[in-house]
């Protein structure tokens, strides 16, 4: 549900400007394309991504929770808002002097994902180690962007890739979120004991013996009177005197006859964390490109589309692992404004820049769609109902 005062968290807008001039360029807002609340930290920003992001780093350095990154992937590919065909060291260059200057707008617990394809992924990441730190590359995922097949190339390419990395990997992996339980994850927990304490699922007792202390090894006798010991290379995960407690307590299981190899008992009621996120992220989860096109389609009947847009659930699954409500979000190659409407309906701030003439068109537009309660996407999975409003801005430098 959209909060419209959990929404500012009495907070200063980011900017905290209506027109400001600095040495690097202007920054001008324009009303006619703003929209819904005036008192709103979210904005879009035309002009070219690198002249904004440096002039940013005087106002939000250090600020950003999330960065999205969607750029040209330099495939050779003709698209209907862009000529994806620069040459590969010109591609790097580009790429690098943005990831230089995203990494200082980043907080220390702040992450940047960018979508790739096969044509620049390992260069990519050569070029983000350098940037980043290896020790900072958090994973690289697979999102199944299409579920039929291709024939008119030698594979078909039925996937994309997200390189994560964060500003600090030792902090990010502290603070990151899990994803919530899933439906297949739940139906794991069973009771077939009917113990009254509700649902529960058994994992191993024994664990690899490598730092295990003598009170480890020691035999288990188990209800029906089966004697059990550790397999080779194993020790029990406690000693015996715990082992006992938790037997007397029901934290064991033997199996339904009590023969069974011990195993440890495992409460729904007692989890408090989500799913630890995956590295493949199938369409059924997080959608496919034709999913997002059908949505835009829905947005805009009669205005141009965009050739590869991703799909509102694989933006909401990122921020739902990187950011909380509030954070600062930003999405340097808006494209269709996927980004933003996705933060926007999730309560996190935004900004959103793209060079093009579609960021009125398609990108304003479709935010002012979502500031009235627009039903597509995410909205159904989150209740979202509308509210709030966005700044429009145009850099000259």
């Amino acid at each position: 549900m959209y909060d419209e005062e959990s929404n500012n968290l009495d907070m200063p807008c980011v900017l905290n400007i209506a027109e400001s001039t600095h040495q690097m360029g202007k920054l001008n807002l324009i009303p006619e394309y703003s929209y819904g609340l005036s008192e709103t930290d979210n904005c879009l920003i035309q002009g070219d991504n690198l002249h904004i992001l440096q002039y940013l780093t005087k106002h939000i350095s250090g600020k950003v929770k999330c960065v999205y990154l969607d750029p040209p992937y330099n495939n050779g590919e003709s698209y209907l808002h862009y000529y994806d065909n620069m040459g590969h060291d010109q591609w790097i260059e580009n790429i690098s002097k943005r990831l230089l200057i995203i990494r200082e707008l980043l907080s220390s617990s702040g992450s940047l994902w960018i979508s790739i394809d096969d044509s620049e992924l390992h260069y990519l990441k050569v070029a983000a180690d350098k940037i980043f730190g290896r020790e900072n590359f958090v994973s690289t995922i697979i999102w199944e962007k299409r579920t039929t097949r291709e024939n008119r190339k030698a594979f078909s390419r039925n996937h994309e890739y997200i390189l994560v990395y964060a500003k600090k990997a030792s902090l990010w992996n502290k603070v990151r979120n899990t994803l919530p339980l899933t439906k297949e994850a739940t139906d794991r927990y069973k009771n077939p004991d009917q113990d009254p304490r509700g649902p529960w699922q058994s994992v191993t007792a024994n664990v690899q013996a490598g730092h295990a202390t003598p009170q480890q090894f020691y035999t288990i006798i188990s209800p029906s009177g089966k004697t059990h010991n550790p397999p080779k290379g194993r020790c029990w995960v406690y000693p015996e005197y715990r082992m006992i407690q938790e037997i007397s307590a029901n934290n064991i299981w033997f199996g339904k006859d009590g023969n069974g190899v011990p195993r440890i008992k495992k409460f729904l009621s007692d989890r408090k964390e989500g799913l630890v996120p995956e590295t493949l992220w199938r369409a059924e989860t997080v959608g496919t490109t034709s999913d997002a096109k059908k949505h835009l389609l829905e947005l805009f009947s009669e205005i141009s589309l965009f050739d590869t847009p991703k799909p509102e659930q694989l933006i909401a699954q990122i921020l739902k692992i990187s950011t909380n409500p509030g954070d600062l979000v930003l999405d340097a190659y808006l494209g269709s404004g996927t980004t933003c409407a996705v933060s926007h309906k999730m309560n996190r701030k935004y900004i959103g820049i793209e060079i093009g003439s579609h960021i009125r068109t398609h990108c304003a537009s479709r935010l002012v769609k979502v500031v009235n309660g627009e039903q597509g996407g995410i909205t159904d999975s989150i209740s979202w109902i509308g509210g709030g409003g966005f700044k429009f801005y145009k850099f000259e430098k």
